[in-house]
């Protein structure tokens, strides 16, 4: 890697995969280039893909890259890529993450982090024995609107909810036509798309509260992956929370806190922008808004980049414990409902 985890020198960073994902990374990247609070701390380097050259070149040129390389292999052999965007399906992720670190790269996965707790045990691996950077990009966790949720729901003035009893999360649209949301040897299904948003809305609300009690419920494709999901989590401290995600319709994507003495609705746990709070009469008392953003992905990025130049392995707003709880959490529910990837060891089986 590069000597550019100083403190003044940008950090160069790469986009493995150019699908539609990483055209929202290169806008990030463009728009951090342009704002004053952002423009020091990365520069778009390159982008690769696997075996399109071409197709990786009209990336670079479209959005300002100033290396484009046909093949991951080309990318790892550049030494001053120093952190590694990867945007390509879940079941690819953990092969690449580790080929990443052991070519001297940081790494940025997008969600899912992997689509196993076993694989995601295996990237953690290799980042403890590197000493690199590997962090889940599970943008939802580094955006400001998480601490002013918690606030929200933690007052204890007057305009406050009360103690939560329950909480309720949905993520819904129609996804259902891409090929690999239906392939379950890509890792498809509604649940690591989704889904994941829900259960990390409710983590984020109460952490280190674990499950006592779980009921869920597919149903299921003609490919046996999840089409639609039903989660409630009887957490410990007594609250009910309920996940829902579907991937053949729309829906509010609301997430509701439920308190003695009112509610807080947050319009969209996939990247809430506005919270409002609502008293025991059902009125209106407070609204808050979210801060602008360039995509919201700018969030995650700065986390890296200031992992990276402390020496860090993990970033503090998704440690890798908590990426490993929620790997273990999804593979419970897919286990229960019957979902196995092809590629799953027989001995998860058992």
């Amino acid at each position: 890697m590069s000597k550019r985890n100083g403190r003044q020198e940008p950090i160069n960073v790469a986009i493995l995969g150019a699908g539609r994902i990483a055209v929202t990374m290169a806008k990030t990247l463009i728009g951090m280039g342009q704002d004053d609070r952002y423009k020091s701390a990365v520069t778009p380097y390159a982008v690769a893909t696997r075996d399109d050259p071409g197709r990786a070149a009209q990336f670079a040129s479209d959005y300002g890259f100033a290396h484009s390389y046909g093949s991951y292999e080309s990318m790892l052999d550049d030494d001053d890529v120093d952190l590694v965007y990867i945007a390509t399906p879940h079941a690819f992720h953990a092969a690449q993450a580790i080929e990443c670190m052991e070519h001297g790269k940081n790494v940025l996965v997008e969600k899912s982090f992997t689509a196993t707790e076993e694989q995601a045990s295996r990237v953690f691996e290799t980042s403890d024995r590197t000493g690199l950077l590997c962090t889940e990009a599970i943008w939802t966790r580094y955006l400001p609107s998480r601490q002013l949720i918690l606030d929200l729901m933690n007052d204890q003035g007057s305009q406050g909810i009360g103690p939560v009893h329950a909480v309720h999360a949905d993520l819904s649209y129609p996804v259902g036509d891409k090929a690999r949301m239906t392939d379950p040897a890509l890792a498809g299904g509604a649940l690591l798309d989704l889904g994941v948003y829900p259960l990390n809305f409710i983590r984020m609300l109460f952490p280190q509260v674990n499950p006592t009690d779980i009921m869920t419920a597919a149903k299921l494709t003609d490919r046996k992956v999840d089409e639609s999901n039903v989660t409630t989590i009887w957490l410990a401290n007594g609250v009910k929370a309920t996940a829902t995600s579907d991937m053949t319709c729309m829906s509010d994507r609301n997430g509701v806190i439920q308190g003695e003495k009112g509610y807080i609705v947050v319009d969209n746990v996939n990247n809430p922008k506005k919270i409002q709070v609502f008293g025991r009469d059902g009125a209106l008392t407070k609204t808050c808004q979210a801060p602008p953003q360039i995509t919201g992905f700018e969030y995650q990025l700065m986390a890296s980049v200031d992992a990276i130049r402390q020496g860090k392995r993990e970033c503090t707003q998704m440690p890798h414990q908590e990426t490993v709880f929620m790997m273990r959490l999804m593979d419970a529910l897919r286990h229960n409902w019957g979902v196995w990837y092809p590629f799953e060891s027989q001995d998860s089986r058992s």
